[in-house]
């Protein structure tokens, strides 16, 4: 019997352990990728506190107020809690304001309210946040909605307890109603993309009485006056707390009026905090959840799902439900409240790559409405955006959005209104906004007439510019025959979908920025970072052909060729020249540092480069070297990154390489092979199939795929199609510790290139 009990006992151990494995936020590392500075990137991420895609987020913040790094892991203070909507460092925040705790004094400067904080203090998940600030004695905790949050903060015995509010620079408001235990004003400071007038107003309402109520009129504290409008207002209430003492703040903010700031309060309920950061857990299990991947190291599954939860962050929710129960939005353009959804916060240049595909691939429901967001975009601005925080932002290069698009919809996520996604592609195809130049396609004219865009026209980054307005023709020309469109419209698109051909120079078998007269530039080094490319030089951008490899194989004289030059990425010294920007970026010393020749993996155009192996018959190196970047340049670490984590695009190039498979071309229906890094995964897709990944023998040793089984059958292409895999079932991969040669080498095993394939 006794021996019974005991079995019985272990069974119910081990079912808690799996039960405890269930949750999968207990993996995620706010923390990783935050080790970073202007000089040396290794994410450029703060730790968010949010819900999946939420309006807003929150981090406790290390930086002075306007640093793009509001966050870094090596600073000692914390100067406040704050809302944000910060997609990166380089396009900084908006809507921003914070609250800090203190003791003591009724500090309003943010140097001197600043804590001195331990990491060993600070427990980061997801959904909740806590922090000891040591100077003051104070707890500080944190659980968020979509666009609310509850804070907790535990106070020594004091008769000076304080919160302080601070609505920032640049123009903001605030108004202590005493009445309602309430705080309520507005912040207006922004680093762009919005409209005259633009406003976040937020609401805190405590749990308790002020005992001590002032405000402040930029450095000026003022006792007593409830009410401030300044260039810098904030406001500070106060208590008298036992030790242990708690105060609850509920806050929540609007894009849209003081009043939905109230209506987007009750978001919050009635619960506690405990309850409420149940709330959230639950929440993103459920999305975390939709990848279950085993069979690794306690590492790489933190590093795995750390980059699941970095890549279902952004693009984040713009819009509110007002008091009828509509979705409705605030127009970073026109300044209008609107119907319908709206998504803000990244960058098409990078995330057009594989986070877009990834949503399209497990979140289509998400990814939906965020396309019904750009056709928003579109009807109140005339444009797609290519950077849009919240509004259109001029970073960058590319008319990406005609891939962002056209993916989806090609993917079976159809927007209702086809009429105007295709003028919206065609406004962008045939015109640059009037006052940001990243959005539509500058340079044209140059582009439509030449076939390329010159050297010589002072338009910088012209060779990048035409490499990716050729890729963007043929997803536009690709979702053109889907809705059924003119072939005589078609064929325009299709003819300039060739036009990467126009930069190749057969002489040193690289892209090359070109004069108006068709001569190339001169002098030319392949080593020169931007220029005529955008972060990165020819060795990089050259692989930037995503829908015709073979195309790209056939100017560079066949396949031997082709992989001599994917080679030599590696081969080459991390060499480079810096004279177009005068100083070393980042981005150059992210690859200088990695110890793997000329591959710069922390930014994206070269990210793909590794699948390219695949379109040339020899996929066991894409397998090699894939094993290789995420063994070395990937850690669940503070500096855990190569290079800017980018509003999930490099999250995202990790989820997808440890399943196996990765979008090297969004637009067509295939996923190129790579190898998977863990024994076992399980893909669990909204129409409720399910696509089990297996890999037994997987190990540090066996990297290579020695054959695949799909659904039971032998399977050697180089790729897998988005119908096999939403489908569900089983795919089987033997693992070996040597490369087989003969897997994969065949034309019909070769993905996706148009000119092999001009009418699928």
């Amino acid at each position: 019997m006794n021996r019974l009990v005991m079995t019985f006992a272990a069974l119910l151990g081990l079912l808690g352990l799996r039960a405890a494995e269930r949750d999968f936020t207990q993996y995620v590392n706010p923390l990783m990728g935050t080790q970073s500075s202007f000089e040396l990137s290794a994410g450029n991420t703060y730790p968010v506190t949010a819900l999946p895609w939420g309006m807003n987020f929150w981090t406790p913040q290390t930086g002075k107020m306007g640093d793009g790094w509001q966050y870094t892991y090596t600073a000692n203070r914390i100067r406040g809690f704050k809302q944000t909507h910060q997609p990166s460092p380089w396009i900084n925040d908006f809507g921003q304001f914070s609250l800090m705790p203190v003791t003591g004094s009724p500090e309003f400067d943010e140097d001197r309210r600043a804590s001195w904080f331990s990491h060993k203090g600070e427990t980061l998940r997801p959904y909740y946040y806590k922090v000891y600030l040591a100077e003051h004695d104070v707890v500080a905790e944190m659980a968020p909605t979509e666009r609310a949050a509850l804070f907790r903060f535990t106070f020594p015995e004091t008769e000076q307890a304080y919160v302080v509010v601070d609505a920032f620079d640049r123009g903001s408001s605030v108004r202590i109603i005493p009445g309602e235990n309430k705080v309520v004003g507005y912040s207006t400071r922004n680093s762009g993309g919005v409209p005259a007038g633009f406003r976040n107003y937020f609401v805190m309402v405590f749990d308790r009485p002020f005992e001590y109520r002032a405000t402040f009129a930029d450095s000026v504290l003022t006792e007593n006056v409830l009410e401030q409008t300044a260039g810098h207002a904030g406001a500070v209430v106060g208590f008298r707390t036992a030790k242990g003492e708690q105060v609850h703040v509920r806050v929540a903010s609007s894009f849209i009026s003081s009043e939905q700031a109230e209506l987007n309060l009750k978001e919050l309920g009635d619960v506690g905090l405990e309850e409420l950061a149940q709330q959230g857990r639950e929440r993103w299990n459920e999305v975390l959840g939709r990848v279950e991947v085993e069979g690794g190291t306690l590492d790489q599954y933190r590093t795995f799902y750390t980059c699941l939860y970095r890549s279902l962050l952004f693009p984040h929710k713009f819009h509110e439900v007002d008091a009828r129960g509509k979705t409705v939005h605030y127009s970073p353009t026109t300044g209008q409240v609107l119907p319908g959804y709206y998504y803000t916060g990244t960058g098409l240049w990078d995330t057009f790559r594989c986070l877009f595909p990834l949503l399209n691939l497990m979140y289509p429901s998400v990814s939906r409405e965020m396309q019904e967001g750009f056709l928003n975009a579109y009807r109140e601005s005339g444009f797609f955006p290519e950077w849009s925080s919240p509004g259109h932002r001029d970073c960058m290069v590319g008319n990406n959005s005609a891939s962002v698009l056209a993916d989806a919809y090609l993917k079976g996520i159809c927007v209702d209104d086809t009429e105007t996604l295709w003028n919206g592609l065609m406004a962008g195809a045939g015109g640059t906004h009037p006052t940001v130049s990243s959005s539509g396609r500058l340079g044209y004219e140059y582009y439509n007439r030449l076939g390329y865009i010159p050297y010589d026209v002072k338009i910088n980054e012209n060779a990048a510019r035409t490499l990716e307005y050729a890729y963007d023709d043929w997803c536009i020309y690709r979702l053109g025959r889907k809705l059924g469109r003119p072939e005589k419209e078609l064929e325009v698109f299709a003819r300039r979908a060739m036009n990467y051909r126009n930069l190749f120079d057969p002489e040193t078998r690289l892209m090359r920025g070109r004069n108006q007269n068709g001569t190339f530039m001169k002098p030319f080094s392949p080593l020169k970072w931007g220029d005529a490319f955008t972060e990165g030089n020819s060795w990089h951008y050259t692989w930037s052909v995503f829908h015709d490899p073979q195309g790209l194989i056939s100017l560079m004289g066949g396949k031997d060729s082709f992989v001599q030059m994917l080679d030599s990425v590696f081969h080459v010294p991390p060499l480079f020249d810096d004279s177009y920007y005068g100083q070393v970026i980042h981005e150059i010393r992210e690859m200088t540092v990695m110890n793997m020749g000329n591959y710069a993996h922390g930014n994206q155009p070269i990210q793909h480069m590794i699948y390219l192996y695949d379109y040339a018959g020899q996929p066991w190196k894409a397998q090699y070297w894939l094993r290789q970047v995420m063994d070395r340049l990937y850690t669940p670490a503070p500096d855990g990154y190569c290079g800017d984590e980018d509003n999930g695009q490099t999250s995202a190039w990790y989820v997808f390489s440890a399943l196996g498979f990765y979008p090297v071309c969004p637009g067509t229906d295939q996923y190129v092979l790579g190898a998977p890094l863990f024994r076992k995964a399980l893909l669990h897709f909204e129409n409720g199939n399910v696509m089990e990944i297996a890999a037994p023998g997987n190990s540090p040793a066996n990297y290579y795929l020695n054959r695949m089984l799909v659904n039971g059958k032998e399977h050697t292409a180089n790729y897998l199609e988005h119908a096999v895999l939403q489908q569900g079932g089983r795919i089987e991969c033997e693992m070996s510790a040597t490369p087989n040669l003969s897997r994969g080498i065949l034309e019909n095993d070769l993905p996706y290139s148009f000119s092999r394939h001009p009418e699928e």
